[in-house]
């Protein structure tokens, strides 16, 4: 069945997170009154079926999908991946490989959900590693911030890719039609930093990009850049600061495109994470977010900047 018959469908692994699969089935439900969307619970057929029985679904886009095993939190990621193909994370992820889901949502280990979107999804061409970020502040939440986990030790070109991943993320998804590319550093002027953001700096101003210089952390809330650059060795600490102080994003779901979790970007396909301790209201915000990234089709948009950019740089 192809997209274009059935509108968008979101495969959900039912199993993943603290409250699962309680909280999992009925945020599907809540978000499933969206008569464009077809919901898909990936997990064990008698336990999610009897969890769907005690809502009202009967009219509802909604359907099992059987998965009968789970990976753990504390296992290695990759490996459980490999040795578990029929969890319900690696199920959910072949539906989005073989076009029966538009996209798939989990909150379980994060290890797990990169590793079975690369496995099975494989990278954006032209993206090396995955990539996690996203609005962090309170105070300014039309700035975003990538790498917030993963890549820490980087090359100049990989700031190159996390600059062109938020540019398209706030044009696609924050509505900003030309987002300002800041350079997180520990100076304004060009040459301050490190090897890597001194070597970045050239690429990101023959980019294309509205490049508008280093960013110093004084600055970082001040809405001068929409987009943050920097590895996740910085975009780790700065998150759990931000969070340490209250001032973590977590903005009603009509902006609220973080909430502890994310999107899974440079994987080639709609990929999102869920805050472990995701309640039913946070799962139903979660899959309205993601049925926005699969309309503006946000990996086509990528693709083509990705492509622009490269030609621009010469890489």
């Amino acid at each position: 069945m192809k997209k274009g018959d059935r509108g968008i469908s979101i495969a959900l692994d039912a199993m993943g997170g603290d409250y699962a699969p309680g909280d999992m089935v009925k945020g599907a439900v809540l978000a499933a009154e969206s008569r464009d969307l077809e919901l898909i619970l990936v997990g064990p057929a008698d336990i999610i079926g009897a969890e769907l029985a005690k809502c009202n679904s009967a009219k509802l886009s909604i359907r099992i999908v059987h998965a009968d095993d789970v990976v753990p939190e504390g296992a290695n990621p990759a490996l459980a991946v490999r040795q578990k193909p029929n969890s319900s994370i690696a199920v959910a992820a072949r539906m989005v490989k073989t076009g029966e889901a538009d996209g798939l949502i989990s909150a379980g280990p994060t290890g797990a959900i990169v590793a079975a979107a690369v496995q099975y999804l494989g990278m954006v061409e032209g993206i090396e590693r995955p990539v996690m970020g996203g609005a962090i502040f309170d105070t300014a939440p039309d700035t975003v911030v990538f790498d917030c986990g993963v890549n820490m030790d980087c090359k100049p070109y990989h700031l190159l890719t996390f600059a062109i991943i938020g540019h398209v993320y706030c044009r696609k998804l924050l509505g900003i039609d030309k987002p300002a590319i800041g350079l997180l550093n520990i100076g304004t002027e060009e040459g301050k930093g490190n090897q890597l953001t001194r070597e970045a700096y050239p690429l990101l101003m023959k980019s294309g990009l509205n490049f508008i210089g280093n960013i110093e952390g004084n600055q970082m809330m001040s809405g001068r850049a929409n987009v943050l650059v920097c590895d996740a060795f910085v975009g780790n600490i700065l998150f759990k600061f931000a969070g340490s102080l209250g001032l973590f994003h977590d903005l009603p779901e009509a902006r609220g495109y973080n909430q502890g979790g994310g999107l899974v970007f440079g994987v080639n396909g709609i990929v999102r994470k869920l805050q472990g301790a995701s309640r039913a209201h946070h799962v139903a915000a979660t899959i309205h977010q993601t049925k926005d990234a699969i309309k503006v089709d946000f990996i086509g948009a990528l693709k083509l900047e990705l492509t622009s950019v490269a030609n621009l740089v010469n890489i």
